[in-house]
């Protein structure tokens, strides 16, 4: 009987994201289920964009709910490398098979060639997608092109017309048409795989039986069939899980709600309510009861009993259902959660040398620093009038602001002054003249210790929170002023 393996498989391109520890739990109970093994892979051909920085937060952010994997870049397995930028030759293989086969081709299209493809295309009515021209050059001239060092990608032909059909585990047969496929690109000019061409290459040589997936990825199934087809394996089974939802029904986005799983460590929620929470979106216990730990999932888990519907992420049910795994911890173990924590040495360690100086009894302490013991803040709108800025000129910088901490991978305090300085600089300022600004957002005061110094000490999770609870208090930001702002904001070193 073929061992049942699923996996996951994040991109490390910023915040460990609470839809990735969703995506994970599934695969998870799946496997376990089944007496299966549970694998975790690396995304990271996006050489831009990824860092290890975002790799170890998502072990951290994993580990911190209880998701335990058997095989991954750091624990190993036989199935190793587990990080798709170290398996660029494999890739590099398995595309090259696929051109000798005839399934797929070298294309020496520019960008410019293809942003002027997809304008006359839309111009004409039509949808744009790759008008196939590669496909017209002669075996001479892409030796020849080859042998020149001109860039090139690797494209996968298609079917133009007909239907694929996706065998779905939740839905059952899904009815695709060909002509909503583009010729995919394999390989990148870079020499490193797009997602299609390495998820399936990484599936099959890793004996990934069953792959739970966002059901954002339903509508490009075909590619990935077609793929399996053309190798000649066999497909695993699919399963198109549904999408996390904003209360609004809207994909959830980190601009109407925290995303990042390390957010709600930071805030305080037990990690058995949050594997809880997520366990419970799209999915119920066959008694219905709110309330299971992870082992509980595991045994009644039947992935039949996935509902469909968009489950909707609400911080206040969230709460709701982390005071009651707070009511029900033996008080001693509420007692030692609250120390592990905020009142644990390392933490408070931290915060000593700023608060020292400043007190003259112990008493004083909590006024001063209570704001690195709280989440959200009780904010006053008066404290961010400014003597040189407009109302408008202070949500610009501060929305440029908190772009720029979104962007920060290494938290240090020179890093965090230097995104600050590059907004100031950029709007004809001083770095002082937004410290007046950044004291409130982040202490809830006009003056505290070092704001600099506490922006590090927080974290990134509750300083962005912060800041965006700042906006929202001095009227949010409105489409148009993002869609304008984020020009400026292109535009800042």
């Amino acid at each position: 009987m073929t061992t049942v393996r699923t996996r996951i498989a994040p991109s490390p391109t910023g915040d460990p994201h609470v839809g990735t520890a969703y995506i994970a739990l599934f695969n998870l109970c799946f496997a376990r289920q089944h007496g299966g093994q549970f694998i975790l892979r690396i995304e990271d051909t996006d050489q831009v964009r990824s860092t290890r920085e975002s790799e170890q937060q998502i072990y951290d952010a994993l580990r911190w709910l209880g998701i335990e994997w058997d095989e991954g870049p750091d624990v190993g397995g036989p199935h190793g490398p587990y990080r798709q930028s170290e398996r660029g030759e494999i890739y590099r293989k398995y595309a090259l098979e696929l051109i000798e086969k005839g399934h797929a081709f070298y294309c020496f299209c520019t960008p410019e060639e293809l942003d002027q493809m997809r304008a006359e295309q839309i111009a004409r009515g039509e949808t744009p997608r790759y008008d196939g021209r590669g496909l017209n050059l002669s075996a001479e001239e892409v030796q020849r092109r080859l042998a020149a060092g001109e860039p090139h990608v690797i494209r996968m032909k298609v079917p133009s017309e007909g239907i694929c059909v996706v065998p779905d585990m939740l839905r059952g047969n899904v009815e695709i048409p060909w002509d909503r496929m583009d010729m995919q690109v394999l390989m990148k000019t870079d020499g490193l795989p797009t997602y299609f061409l390495a998820n399936v290459v990484d599936d099959h040589l890793m004996n990934i039986t069953h792959v739970l997936r966002g059901e954002e990825w339903l509508p490009s199934a075909p590619k990935l069939i077609k793929l399996y087809e053309y190798f000649g394996w066999e497909q695993p089974a699919l399963c198109y899980m549904p999408l996390l939802r904003n209360p609004d029904k809207s994909k959830l986005s980190k601009r109407k709600n925290p995303t990042s799983v390390t957010f709600y460590e930071r805030m305080g929620f037990l990690p058995d309510a949050m594997l809880n929470y997520l366990g419970r979106m799209g999915w119920s216990m066959p008694d219905e009861r709110e309330k299971f730990s992870l082992a509980e999932m595991i045994e009644h888990f039947d992935v039949s009993r996935v509902s469909l519907g968009g489950p909707i992420f609400d911080l206040e049910k969230l709460s709701w259902l982390n005071g009651q795994w707070l009511r029900e911890l033996p008080v001693e173990r509420f007692a030692a959660e609250v120390q592990k924590w905020a009142l644990n040495p390392d933490y408070l360690m931290k915060i000593a040398p700023h608060v020292q100086g400043r007190v003259e009894t112990f008493s004083q302490i909590a006024p001063l620093a209570g704001f690195f013991f709280s989440g959200g803040l009780n904010l006053d709108a008066a404290l961010f009038e400014h003597k040189k800025l407009s109302a408008d000129q202070v949500r610009l910088v501060m929305q440029l602001v908190l772009w720029k901490l979104e962007a920060l991978r290494q938290w240090e305090k020179e890093r965090i002054t230097g995104c600050i300085q590059a907004v100031a600089e950029s709007q004809q300022l001083k770095l002082r003249d937004l410290m007046p600004l950044m004291f409130p957002a982040i202490t809830g005061q006009a003056s505290s210790v070092s704001v600099l110094d506490a922006m590090e000490i927080l974290g990134p999770d509750l300083t962005r929170f912060r800041l965006r609870q700042a906006l929202e208090l001095l009227g949010g930001v409105s489409k148009k002023e993002t869609k304008e702002w984020e020009k400026l904001f292109a535009a800042i070193a």
